[in-house]
C-alpha cells in the first residue's frame, strides 16, 4: 500500500522500527513546548493537508486528531523536519489543555532542573 505522503517529504523521515516520526508540537505565539506526540505517514499527510494536528496513538494503534474528543485542539501553522529527519516540529494554535491530564502542557507537572531558587 502506498503513502498519499509527499514521496520527497517521506524520502527524508527517518522512522523508528514500528514507522513512527517524533512530534513536538509548540505554540506559536508564546513558543511554549506543548506536548510530544508520534506520527506515521499518514497522520503527517492528513496535518499537512486539514492544518489539524492528527497523531498516530501507540497505545490505541490508530490516529487521532487532537481534540476530536476533549475539543482542545491544534489549529497547525507550521511544520518543520530536523536536520535528522527524525523529528517533526509543529508550530501551533492550542486551544484548551495540551496534556491528557488537563494542563496546560505536558511538561507542567515535574521540574527536574531549575535556575530558579
Amino acid at each position: 500500500m502506498s503513502s498519499p505522503l509527499d514521496p520527497t517529504v517521506s524520502a527524508r523521515l527517518k522512522r523508528t522500527p514500528d514507522g513512527l516520526v517524533c512530534a513536538v508540537a509548540q505554540q506559536r505565539d508564546t513558543r511554549e513546548v506543548l506536548m510530544v506526540a508520534w506520527m506515521d505517514d499518514e497522520a503527517l499527510h492528513r496535518t499537512l493537508t486539514t492544518r489539524r494536528a492528527t497523531y498516530y496513538s501507540r497505545s490505541r494503534q490508530q490516529l487521532w486528531v487532537k481534540g476530536e474528543t476533549s475539543g482542545h485542539t491544534q489549529y497547525v501553522h507550521e511544520v518543520r523536519l530536523d536536520c535528522d529527519g527524525d523529528t517533526l516540529l509543529l508550530i501551533v494554535d492550542q486551544v484548551g489543555a495540551a496534556c491528557h491530564t488537563g494542563d496546560r502542557t505536558c511538561f507542567d507537572a515535574t521540574v527536574l532542573l531549575t535556575d530558579a531558587g
